[in-house]
């Protein structure tokens, strides 16, 4: 090897070397995430502490514990009491708590429901939550004819081109759906509805007759049917979906599924405590 191929791959050793967190690094980083862990389960534990306390207990300096609040602080997840000086758990944990309490409600509640649809239908039944910009996919039951279909459970699906996206953008609040509709839709064949202007009265439709459909939007040959799952406020929180190929779900035999899927979104909604 020569002098100037060597010198070639210690740079990019070197290089590598500077973009790889190194082992102190990386160890720090884990010991900051648990320390921040750790002032939130003491603030659980006693409702407020203040700075001098919680250093105490994390046995570090006050500087270091001020700092982590004020991260914690600044991500809603603890807040400030002025007069008092002390801390105390923020909106942003009960956020978090609710949104995973939602999802472990639905998963429960859940699976009755798909099984019996997914049993009466023969085809495969989704539960499908909003993640960001995406619907993700948290529960599947699979029917008698859709032995070989796709695995749906866990997949992050887009919005505009899915039956339990247009469902889940539909009842967005305004604002967000409108800055989700500022963005390119891409487009996965020929069917996918890429205009915003198109695609808003296609939300439309789906708020006035109570569920969603796609037929070979996101996939050729997948066709689907969505409602929503709302919460005891009437907040729609998920969507339930039948999909299966084209050929099975026809035009003829579509109207029915969306009518059952309609049934099963208002049955886990009650499950849910809507209309108590």
């Amino acid at each position: 090897m020569t002098r100037t191929q060597k010198q070639s791959d210690r740079g990019a050793e070197n290089e590598a070397n500077q973009e790889r967190p190194t082992g102190r690094g990386a160890a720090s980083a884990v010991q900051s995430v648990d320390r921040a862990v750790s002032v939130l389960e003491i603030l659980a534990r006693h409702g407020e502490a203040g700075v001098t306390e919680i250093a105490e207990e994390l046995d570090v300096h006050k500087s270091t514990a001020f700092r982590l609040l004020g991260v914690l602080e600044n991500r809603g997840l603890v807040a400030q009491a002025k007069d008092r000086g002390k801390y105390y758990l923020g909106a942003g944990v009960l956020r978090l708590a609710g949104a995973a309490a939602v999802r472990l409600d639905i998963s429960q509640e859940g699976v009755p429901v798909c099984r019996e649809l997914a049993d009466e239908l023969g085809e495969t039944v989704n539960i499908a939550v909003l993640d960001d910009d995406a619907a993700v996919n948290i529960m599947q039951a699979r029917g008698t004819a859709s032995v070989t279909a796709q695995n749906w459970l866990g997949r992050r699906t887009p919005l505009h081109a899915t039956s339990s996206g247009k469902v889940l953008l539909a009842h967005m609040p305004p604002t967000l759906r409108e800055g989700l509709l500022a963005r390119p839709l891409p487009r996965f064949t020929e069917r996918t509805i890429t205009g915003a202007t198109m695609l808003r009265n296609e939300l439309e439709a789906v708020v006035q007759q109570g569920y969603g459909i796609t037929i070979e939007e996101l996939e050729l040959g997948l066709t689907a049917a969505a409602a929503p799952v709302r919460s005891h406020d009437g907040k729609v929180i998920a969507a339930i979906s039948v999909s299966g190929p084209v050929y099975r779900l026809n035009s003829e035999r579509l109207p029915e599924l969306a009518k059952r899927t309609v049934a099963a979104g208002a049955e886990l909604s009650r499950r849910m405590g809507y209309g108590f």
